[in-house]
C-alpha cells in the first residue's frame, strides 16, 4: 500500500501509487503541481521536463500530460500509440516508436520539441542534453541532432563511426572505447569542448550538471572537464583510493 513512486519537475512533485492508480501533486500548479484532471489508473511511467510531466500508460498506449504547456504539459495531439521509449529534455519531451522508426515530439519547438526533420528509421536509443536531443542508430554508425545549437542540437560534424558509448546533460559526449578518443559538442563551457582530456584507457564517463568526468579504473586516474567550479577541475583528486 502507499506511494510506489516519486517525481518532480524544478518546481513540484509528483507521488504516484501504481497499484491503486492514484497520486497526489503539490508545489507550483502552473509547473505541475496541480493534476485533479489526470487519471493515473494503469499509468506505468511518469516523466518530466522542468515543468511538465507525462502520464503514461504503455500496455494501453495513452499518455496524459499537464504543467507548463510551452515545456511539454500539453500532448492532447500526440498519439502513443506503439510508442516503445519515452524521453525528457528540460523542455520538451520525446516519444519514439522503434518498431515503425518514427516519433512525436513536443515542448518548446526550438529546444527540441520539434524534430519533424528527423529521421528515426533504425533509431536504437535518444539521449538529451537539456534543451537539445541526439537520435543514434548504432548499426548504422550514425546519428542526428536537434534542438538549441549551443546546447548541442548541431552534430553534423561529429563522426560516429566506431562510437562505442554516449554520454549526455549539459552537453555530449561520444566515446569510442576501442580507440581511446572521443568528440564533444554543446555548451563548450559545461562539457562541450573536451579536446584538452585524453580518453586512451577510459573505462567510464559520468556527467553532473555542468561538467564531466573520465575516469579510468585499470590505472585509477581521473580528468574532468567543464565548468571549474562546478565538478570540471579534479586536479586535486587522488582517484586512486
Amino acid at each position: 500500500t502507499g506511494f510506489t513512486d516519486v517525481y518532480s519537475t524544478h518546481h513540484a512533485f509528483l507521488a504516484l501509487n501504481k497499484n491503486a492508480g492514484a497520486a497526489k501533486c503539490w508545489g507550483n500548479s502552473n509547473d505541475g503541481g496541480a493534476c485533479s484532471g489526470i487519471d493515473f489508473a494503469g499509468v506505468t511511467d511518469v516523466y518530466s521536463t522542468s515543468a511538465a510531466f507525462v502520464a503514461w500508460n504503455r500496455d494501453e498506449g495513452k499518455g496524459q500530460c499537464w504543467g507548463s504547456s510551452a515545456w511539454g504539459g500539453a500532448c492532447n495531439q500526440v498519439d502513443f500509440f506503439g510508442v516503445t521509449d519515452i524521453y525528457a529534455g528540460s523542455v520538451a519531451f520525446v516519444a519514439l516508436d522503434k518498431n515503425a522508426g518514427k516519433a512525436r515530439c513536443w515542448g518548446a519547438a526550438t529546444h527540441g520539441g520539434d524534430c519533424s526533420g528527423i529521421d528515426f528509421e533504425g533509431v536504437a536509443e535518444v539521449y538529451s542534453a537539456g534543451c537539445a536531443f541526439m537520435a543514434w542508430s548504432t548499426n548504422a554508425g550514425k546519428a542526428q541532432c536537434w534542438g538549441h545549437a549551443d546546447c548541442g542540437g548541431d552534430c553534423t560534424g561529429i563522426d560516429f563511426t566506431g562510437v562505442t558509448d554516449i554520454y549526455s546533460k549539459s552537453a555530449f559526449v561520444a566515446l569510442n572505447k576501442n580507440n581511446g578518443t572521443a568528440q564533444c559538442w554543446g555548451a563548450s563551457d559545461q562539457g562541450g569542448d573536451c579536446s584538452d582530456v585524453d580518453f586512451a584507457g577510459v573505462t567510464d564517463v559520468y556527467s553532473g550538471g555542468y561538467a564531466f568526468v573520465a575516469l579510468n579504473r585499470n590505472t585509477g586516474t581521473g580528468q574532468c572537464w567543464g565548468d571549474s567550479g562546478r565538478g570540471g577541475d579534479c586536479s586535486g583528486v587522488d582517484f586512486a583510493l
